[in-house]
């Protein structure tokens, strides 16, 4: 197996714990996603929570804007795998309601929660109940003085606003939180988040707000958040996303499987494909990440279409195929040639001989 040519270095920040999930420090970066189903449903909310605790995901994120959604959420708490972070805007008393039916983290905005007594009154919930809290400042929604003064959203505009509610926070005796500065901005995101990192040692949780679609927000997600990450940034990430939370987390554990920070489930290395390919390599790949896409055991596959790169790739993976002619294609194990196959079903062959091997990596794990 190929070492990796570089390690990044992360950034030390204290350790605090959402639930049972330890953040910052020498801790695993955490992936993160959100529901978008109605809270006040707390059936389709527990089971789209679920979804995503298959795929690995660590925090959820629940939406609570209304009476109804605070008293749904005690019974996604008791229901959920993973701990729940309750989003509060707005209304304060819904930060109370969520500390004390069980959330493990409040997410409030300072921009739009209201007065500091206010946030006083979050914050005291908070530690009567072991909870945790994010300052998410945005740069959508920062508070008054600080667009006063700043004119408009910048780097220094979400830095400030995040130092303001860190002394809050201090000031009534509470550590137990981390911190987002986001924007839509790539730009404008990592560089408060560079300034931040350097201002404070609380963990940061990463994210390039409403980033868009699937494609789109993958892209850009993964510029922002990986930038940052490769910095030695970030302590959670979310992948902001007009598409199913599951996707979310798809896209969060590819970035972190890309800079060798996480190491879950089968990693694919394919070609694109090209006049040379002896068999459909789009088609196989495309079908087998769905197909595989409950395995959690680290593994490495390559699917190369041809003898161009296919026996290089072989010899750094796990299982790989290199596509012959006439039909007949070498199979390696571990870096080593193992077989030859010949008019076989890839997808159903290939499937099979993964499985199996995770079932080995496990045993002797």
């Amino acid at each position: 197996m190929l070492r990796p040519y570089q390690q990044i270095h992360r950034r030390k920040s204290r350790v605090i714990n959402v639930g049972n999930v330890s953040i910052g420090g020498n801790n695993q970066i955490a992936v993160q996603t959100m529901t978008n189903t109605l809270t006040s449903n707390a059936k389709d909310t527990i089971a789209q929570i679920e979804r995503s605790a298959k795929l690995g995901v660590d925090l959820v994120r629940v939406s609570v804007p209304d009476k109804e959604s605070s008293n749904s959420l005690k019974e996604i708490v008791k229901h959920s795998s993973v701990p729940i972070i309750a989003d509060i805007h707005f209304h304060y008393k819904r930060g109370i309601e969520a500390a004390n039916n069980g959330a493990s983290c409040i997410r409030i905005n300072p921009g739009n929660i209201g007065s500091i007594d206010r946030i006083k009154e979050v914050i005291k919930a908070a530690k009567d109940n072991n909870c945790s809290i994010r300052v998410g400042v945005n740069a959508g929604s920062l508070e008054k003085q600080i667009l006063e003064k700043f004119s408009e959203p910048n780097p220094d505009a979400l830095v400030e606003s995040a130092l303001l509610n860190i002394k809050i926070l201090e000031d009534n005796d509470f550590t137990n939180f981390k911190i987002s500065v986001k924007s839509s901005d790539i730009f404008m995101s990592i560089k408060a988040y560079e300034q931040l990192a350097e201002l404070c040692d609380y963990p940061l949780h990463l994210g390039i707000t409403e980033a868009g679609g699937k494609r789109t927000g993958s892209i850009k997600s993964s510029i922002g958040i990986g930038n940052l990450l490769l910095r030695g940034i970030g302590d959670t990430i979310r992948i902001s996303l007009s598409d199913e939370p599951e996707e979310e987390v798809r896209v969060g554990f590819e970035i972190l499987k890309s800079l060798g920070l996480r190491n879950r489930g089968v990693k694919i290395i394919s070609c694109p494909s090209c006049a040379r390919q002896q068999f459909e390599v789009i088609k196989t790949v495309k079908n087998l990440e769905k197909k595989l896409d409950d395995i959690s055991t680290p593994l490495t596959v390559s699917i190369i279409g041809c003898v161009v790169n296919g026996p290089g790739e072989a010899t750094m993976t796990n299982i790989g195929i290199t596509g012959g002619g006439n039909d007949t294609h070498m199979i390696y194990i571990d870096g080593k040639k193992n077989n030859v196959v010949k008019n076989v079903d890839l997808e159903s062959y290939l499937e099979d001989l993964i499985r199996k091997k995770t079932k080995e990596i496990e045993l002797s794990n």
